[in-house]
């Protein structure tokens, strides 16, 4: 909650003074309603805070899917080299997000795939299950993103249900931690 004195913001432990007395920072929050009142104080709403992944800052949702570029007269708006330019959509940026964090996850483990190209080493079969799980994961996590048929959707995909559990396919554990 957010307090205003004479409809300026109050912020809660910093000390404030009305009239000629000064309060301490914790008097907000040691305060009962009717103490607030009685000095001139009122509770506002905070402000509502959304998911910049899926809002904008106002709350309207962003678009799902990629929107092609177009000027005042509904022609096209293209870029140095004559393509015409895209903004990508709340899903294409979602998946490319998965992507790197699947590249990010099996970039620790290509040396395996470089000694095994330069020297034969076999790859131990942990690696493998784990570099192919990462694969076979991320390709379902963009499959679950495309799913969504809203913005709603992909908000629940992203969040946990009440035992703590994702509703979204997890990456696979790291066979070495």
């Amino acid at each position: 909650m957010a307090f205003k004195l004479d409809g300026n913001p109050l912020a809660v432990d910093v000390p404030f003074t009305v009239g000629d007395v000064n309060y301490p920072a914790n008097w907000l929050r040691l305060s009962t309603a009717q103490e607030k009142k009685d000095l001139g104080i009122t509770e506002v709403a905070d402000v509502p805070v959304f998911d910049g992944r899926f809002y904008n800052g106002d709350g309207t949702a962003k678009k799902l899917t990629d929107t092609n570029e177009v000027d005042e007269n509904g022609d096209p708006v293209l870029d140095e080299n004559g393509d015409q330019l895209v903004t990508l959509g709340v899903k294409s940026v979602l998946k490319a997000q998965e992507k790197n964090i699947a590249g990010s996850l099996l970039a620790r483990y290509d040396w395996y795939v470089v000694r095994k190209a330069e020297k034969s080493t076999a790859i131990p079969t942990a690696i493998t299950t784990y570099r192919d799980g990462v694969r076979t994961a991320c390709t379902t996590r963009e499959t679950e993103i495309d799913n969504c048929a809203d913005t709603a959707a992909l908000v629940t995909l992203y969040s946990y249900k009440d035992d703590g559990t994702a509703y979204m396919t997890q990456y696979p554990t790291d066979p070495n931690s």
